[in-house]
């Protein structure tokens, strides 16, 4: 009889934990009107929805939780159950996977999304440079271009002297190398510098110019580039994940599967609507001509080498790992919008 009562007590007991509802805290470090943090709530209504509400998903927007370059950490150390962080965030820490931001290494958020979250890619390695976080999903977001306040950019030359926010330490070379003077600037901090003047530029995205970080009015011209991407991860806690049961750490895995389209394109319809909150604003667009173009892309390289060269210096396998990214840049963008052809 006691046995028969203990075998009835643990039936009852596995369906309670099944049933068990967890709170899932999301750290984002813009603002809610952001594409990606507007991404970030959708997904996870659906996973509320496809966990029939045992998991509840509480969004911390605007870098509530901690600056711009703290959320990685939210997540490592379970201050946040998930977390987006910008790898640029804290320079040196992400060398292989950052080496997607070096100049004219892909022309679209798509590309970059789907290069990132290649299996082969990730899995030899890009996820073991994010240690301490169960890796959901790594992004870029469109290629960016130069803006300033008061000199507009028509060559190389007329990057000398300006001083321009970088935001990865590939772009900060990029900047060095055409004579301009990088400054490292936390996202949310670059339109008080910029109205302050002691900034007179940024490399950024029209999305982030036009719409996160409203610059329209204070920007004065556009470079048109689409030189360099910017990489993000969206990360959770891993003993957060490791208390799930294994029906939920199945959901949350295979939420994020087959995704990289619908955020890159995501990213990229921000281009447009970008460049219009800027243009309204009084900002100048300017194209390269196809000699400085080719000038432009021409220092690019030399960065590139330089960088490959300084990595493999330190024992780490940059040059594979370029590579490879070059050639799945090169595959997606057959398929994929590409901003350097207009398709």
């Amino acid at each position: 009889m006691r046995t028969f009562a203990i075998a009835v007590l643990c039936s009852l007991a596995v369906p309670a934990a099944a049933q068990e509802k967890f709170e899932v805290k999301v750290a984002e470090f813009v603002g809610p009107q952001h594409f990606m943090t507007q991404w970030l709530v959708k997904w996870g209504e659906k996973l509320e929805k496809a966990s029939n509400g045992r998991l509840a998903f509480k969004h911390f927007p605007g870098a509530q939780m901690a600056p711009a370059p703290g959320h990685y950490d939210l997540a490592r150390t379970g201050q946040a159950d998930v977390s987006w962080f910008l790898h640029g965030g804290t320079p040196g820490r992400f060398p292989l996977t950052e080496l997607i931001s070096l100049p004219y290494m892909v022309g679209s958020a798509e590309i970059g999304t789907k290069v990132l979250n290649d299996r082969a890619l990730r899995s030899k390695y890009l996820d073991a440079e994010h240690r301490g976080v169960h890796v959901l999903l790594l992004l870029t977001h469109q290629p960016g271009n130069v803006h300033t306040t008061k000199k507009p950019i028509h060559t190389t030359d007329d990057m000398k002297g300006l001083r321009i926010r970088f935001a990865a330490p590939t772009i900060r070379d990029f900047v060095a190398a055409l004579g301009g003077t990088p400054v490292g600037v936390p996202p949310p901090d670059q339109l008080e510098m910029l109205q302050k003047g002691t900034l007179d530029g940024v490399f950024i995205d029209y999305g982030g110019a036009g719409i996160a970080f409203k610059m329209g009015g204070t920007l004065k011209y556009t470079t048109e580039m689409y030189s360099y991407v910017s990489s993000f991860g969206v990360a959770m806690n891993p003993d957060f994940y490791q208390r799930l049961p294994a029906d939920l750490r199945k959901l949350v895995d295979q939420s994020v599967v087959g995704v990289e389209k619908e955020v890159g394109e995501g990213w990229d319809a921000l281009d447009a609507i970008g460049k219009k909150l800027l243009v309204d604003g009084g900002d100048e667009v300017i194209r390269l001509s196809p000699q400085e173009d080719a000038n432009f892309r021409k220092i690019g390289g030399q960065v590139i080498e330089a960088r490959l060269k300084e990595l493999e210096e330190k024992k780490l396998p940059a040059r594979a790992v370029y590579q490879q990214m070059k050639g799945l840049s090169e595959k997606h963008a057959k398929t994929s919008k590409n901003f350097w052809t207009g398709r």
